[in-house]
């Protein structure tokens, strides 16, 4: 098969395409022919060598976690699946090594879900890790109907999944992005802030008795500077600063593969509660330039690889 590789950790330089062995399958696995993969920044962060000694590398490693695709063959204990269904998936394994920048991808069958109808390939394959962040940080914090909550990086991969999940919930939901993105934020439904000098007062302005539930989806500080804004009984919920809980009693989220969670956002994809948005898709001889794209940081949506 065809897949993307790399031997050492680097820029995206060090990507290739290369020739490959298809993978083996065991008991409780799926052989999934890849239609299309979407880079996140934890992809690149690995490629660099940041993530060494929290996650394994093995070399000639194939990049990726996300995917969408089609059933090519079944484990034998896999009944939840058939050859030629269509599915998705957040495919992080224990090793960075046989992602989902390949023609075909061994997939633990807790690791996928069925695709939403509604979507198609790429937009199916831009969801699964950033769709399951917002989910389990939301599930996390325990929001409930009618509760103020502020979002930090609203605007983001994972944020704007966020700000959807909120309001299909019934929250009141407060966004801090930039000004450019002001107006995005009021489509998904979220009222907009600029984060930065002055954020305290600006959200007290719209939740003057401060906010049920704070999710930091960036990290540097928006925990510490918006602790305050809480109201009683709040709580805090980060996938970047474990301050969250180590000085503030709320919660580290990392996020974790799930089966269930990913039919949960199926079914909203499907009832018209979520929608995507993609910012480019490149073919997979391309996915230098993907990694590239995604590591400005300038773009508003996923960046997909077409396989």
């Amino acid at each position: 098969m065809r897949a993307i590789t790399y031997s050492k950790f680097g820029s995206a330089d060090v990507l290739e395409l290369t020739d490959q062995p298809d993978p083996h399958i065991g008991p409780d696995t799926l052989l999934v022919r890849v239609k299309a993969a979407s880079v996140n920044p934890v992809d690149w962060k690995i490629r660099q060598g940041y993530l060494e000694g929290l996650i394994d590398t093995v070399f000639p490693a194939v990049p990726g976690w996300d995917v969408a695709g089609v059933v090519e063959q079944v484990g034998l204990d896999t009944p939840e699946f058939q050859v030629g269904d269509e599915v998705y998936g957040y495919v992080r394994k224990d090793t960075v090594q046989g992602g989902t920048f390949a023609e075909l991808v061994a997939a633990p069958v807790r690791t996928l879900a069925r695709k939403p109808a509604s979507l198609s390939f790429e937009e199916a394959a831009a969801v699964p890790l950033a769709g399951l962040t917002a989910y389990e940080a939301i599930q996390r914090a325990g929001v409930t109907e009618g509760q103020t909550v502020l979002v930090h990086a609203a605007a983001g991969g994972v944020g704007a999944f966020a700000v959807q999940l909120l309001k299909a919930l019934g929250a009141h939901v407060i966004g801090t992005a930039s000004e450019a993105n002001h107006e995005f934020l009021r489509k998904l439904g979220a009222e907009p802030v600029t984060y930065g000098d002055g954020l305290v007062d600006r959200v007290r302005a719209i939740a003057p008795d401060g906010v049920d539930v704070v999710l930091d989806f960036v990290g540097g500080g928006a925990v510490a500077a918006s602790a305050e804004l809480l109201a009683d009984g709040g709580t805090v919920a980060s996938i970047a600063d474990p301050t969250a809980r180590t000085e503030h009693g709320g919660h580290y989220v990392w996020v974790r593969p799930s089966a269930a969670d990913l039919d949960a956002l199926t079914a909203l994809f499907d009832a018209g509660k979520l929608t995507v948005e993609i910012a480019q898709v490149f073919d997979l001889a391309d996915a230098a330039d993907a990694h590239r794209a995604s590591e400005t940081g300038h773009t508003r949506g996923k960046v997909v690889v077409r396989v």
